[in-house]
């Protein structure tokens, strides 16, 4: 936030954004965590994260595109941490709307109003081929935003009710989003239903869907019937 108030614009603070991002987290968990492994989007892949118990999943900043284009608010910085084979705990803070959803105490999901019509939040620049087939198949508005971090926290705060991505992304995407969004009742899984693996050899996870629990079966099926997520 400092530094969108600096004067800095366009790639010139994008850059720094991701660098100043990085750095605090890096530094901030090693101090606190010193044998832990990391795995960030800034930073080279250590290989030893695959031998460690405890790793930390981090996004130092989803949705650089729209922190460089404030005011912009849909944004995230994206911490989580990886424990014996699963997601244990995270947090995606919203710098730019002042909030911070964490996975413990888990945030609650607001009471959905059911005269108002679904709505289905996708990539700005990357929305899924079939998305508005799936949007039609489930009585679904589309609705276009930012980071990973911002979209599924905008289902975790009643603003939308499904996220669908597809055509790739890293797991330092959705750790943070997925842990917070689980541990708060949603419904968490890659498009085909199956389970979101992290800290694999490979990080790529190609495809993601959250929503209300109730939406689930629904929206599984659409995709399903449309031929399924290009990866």
């Amino acid at each position: 936030m400092e530094l969108r108030a600096s004067g800095l614009t366009g790639d010139e603070l994008k850059k720094a954004g991701d660098v100043r991002s990085n750095t605090l987290l890096l530094e901030r968990l090693a101090a606190e965590r010193p044998g832990d492994a990391i795995l960030s989007e800034e930073s080279a892949d250590d290989p030893i994260r695959l031998q460690s118990h405890r790793v930390w999943i981090v996004d130092p900043l989803d949705g650089t595109r729209e922190f460089g284009e404030p005011p912009r608010t849909d944004w995230a910085v994206h911490v989580a941490l990886w424990s014996e084979g699963d997601l244990v705990a995270g947090a995606v803070a919203l710098p730019g709307l002042g909030r911070t959803l964490v996975s413990e105490p888990s945030e609650s999901l607001p009471t959905r109003r059911d005269e108002v019509m679904f709505r289905l939040v996708v990539s700005r620049s990357r929305a899924p081929r079939i998305a508005a087939e799936v949007a039609e198949a489930v009585g679904a508005e589309l609705v276009t935003m930012g980071s990973a971090g911002a979209k599924a926290a905008s289902v975790l705060l009643g603003h939308t009710d499904i996220y669908l991505h597809g055509g790739g992304q890293y797991e330092w995407d959705s750790a943070a989003p997925t842990v917070v969004c689980r541990a708060a009742g949603l419904h968490v899984s890659r498009t085909d239903g199956s389970a979101l693996a992290y800290n694999q050899p490979n990080p790529w996870l190609p495809d993601l869907l959250v929503c209300r629990p109730e939406l689930a079966e629904s929206v599984l099926a659409a995709v399903a019937a449309a031929g399924g997520i290009d990866s």
